[in-house]
């Protein structure tokens, strides 16, 4: 879904807003969440207007509320600014030590938003500037990252466009870089698709966003305080000791009027990690006591059962044929474990629902073992929700196959000839 069909989201996120501020006789500024919005009925009592819970590893839902509007996001926007980083930086055209020079856009930052006090012509490192933006969500520091990547902040903005399509974010609309207005909208479902992806393709981002705090500059009064209260390391602070959840250590908090508080959370405990996407709560601490409860549901709910692990044969198909090996065939096994999150001591119906194996004139020796030659797909019936939910693997060669030799490959054409040649004889009576 290109930029001028997701423009059609915000302007129906835009407009819905202002049907609600007109319902209730707002003049010139919005009153701030859920209270004052319309609700969604949900299992769970959550005072939001959308939520998500995932799990990391596979993306299963587990729980949703209404997931799929485009609403604004605020802050959360920084999520996208700072998965570009990261990919600037993993591809060699960034480096942490390297110096920025801060750029008027960046230092002309309104006094209202979070911010680290750059002024034009300061210089700090790529990483300096990502941990102020990761830690105290400051809005210069996201816009002077934004501008040595691509120029200015219009030019990052399309970058930033470019990059949802191909994530595949076909809510996503963005308008500045750091969420600072109502234009940047994008639904749960997309903000927790951009978390995971985030966490799956650089983890080391959670060695920003775990920080409690951080002193930006020797002669700072105060470290920038980090948003996210619920950090598991939070217990040993006093003022956030009721909000510390453990085992929590991202990702990132936001705020407007127009949004509410959000929040995109993460949590592991164990071998267990989920994504959490809170949107549109009331209060600042009211959006971690909501991520509280899909937590502690996860953390009650579900488990994992592992169907059949990594490397393992499918019954029914333990080999495919190939042509002009040593052997006809060669076995097969699956190239990663197959898991669902499934609900605590209830047994699950998992079945395989499906196979693909690539056709027999295409596997031609020699085959290198670990080469792809098929799929398999299992579906797991989700009570809770009431989904079919299908995870499908790579189904890989086991072992290596070599091609047979000129004189083996003759004799075996000799046989098959007059085996096909018998077979049609028969064929006749």
């Amino acid at each position: 879904m290109g930029r001028p069909i997701r423009l059609l989201s915000v302007v129906a996120a835009c407009l819905a807003i202002w049907i609600t501020a007109l319902s209730l006789g707002a003049s010139t500024t919005l009153a701030v969440g859920f209270d004052n919005r319309p609700s969604t009925e949900n299992s769970l009592g959550l005072q939001v207007k959308s939520a998500i819970l995932i799990e990391a590893e596979s993306g299963q839902v587990l729980y949703e509320v209404n997931p799929d509007q485009p609403l604004p996001i605020a802050s959360m926007t920084k999520l996208m600014t700072e998965y570009i980083v990261l990919e600037e930086i993993s591809s060699g055209r960034l480096s942490w030590d390297q110096p920025v020079t801060v750029s008027p856009e960046a230092a002309d930052t309104h006094p209202s938003e979070s911010q680290i006090y750059l002024a034009a012509g300061d210089q700090h490192t790529v990483k300096e500037l990502y941990l102020a933006m990761a830690v105290g969500s400051a809005n210069d520091a996201t816009k002077a990252l934004a501008t040595v990547i691509a120029g200015s902040l219009q030019a990052f903005i399309a970058k930033m466009e470019e990059t949802a399509d191909k994530l595949g974010l076909d809510s996503a609309v963005f308008t500045s870089v750091t969420g600072f207005e109502d234009t940047t909208v994008m639904s749960a479902s997309d903000v927790g698709k951009l978390a995971r992806i985030i966490l799956l393709e650089h983890p080391e981002f959670l060695e920003f966003s775990s920080m409690q705090s951080y002193k930006f500059r020797e002669r700072d009064k105060d470290p920038m305080i980090n948003i996210n209260y619920m950090l598991g390391s939070n217990v040993n602070v006093p003022s956030f000791k009721s909000l510390a959840y453990e085992g929590v250590d991202g990702m990132k908090t936001g705020f407007i009027n127009a949004a509410g508080y959000n929040f995109t959370g993460t949590v592991k405990r164990g071998d267990m990690r989920y994504i959490s996407v809170v949107m549109d709560t009331s209060t600042k601490n009211t959006r971690f006591y909501e991520t509280a409860k899909l937590y502690n549901y996860a953390f009650a709910t579900f488990e994992k059962k592992t169907v059949l692990p990594p490397k393992s044969v499918v019954e029914t198909i333990e080999t495919v044929k190939i042509k002009k090996g040593v052997q006809k065939s060669i076995p097969v096994v699956t190239e990663k474990d197959i898991t669902f999150m499934v609900q605590k001591g209830v047994e699950p119906e998992i079945a395989m629902t499906k196979s693909e194996l690539t056709p027999e004139s295409e596997l031609v020796a020699p085959i290198a073992a670990g080469t792809k030659v098929g799929t398999v797909t299992y579906t797991y019936k989700d009570k809770l929700t009431g989904n079919d939910l299908n995870y499908t693997v790579n189904l890989i060669t086991a072992e290596e196959a070599e091609k047979a030799g000129w004189f083996k490959l003759f004799f075996r054409a000799i046989g098959e000839f007059f085996a096909n040649l018998f077979n049609s004889i028969l064929d006749l009576f």
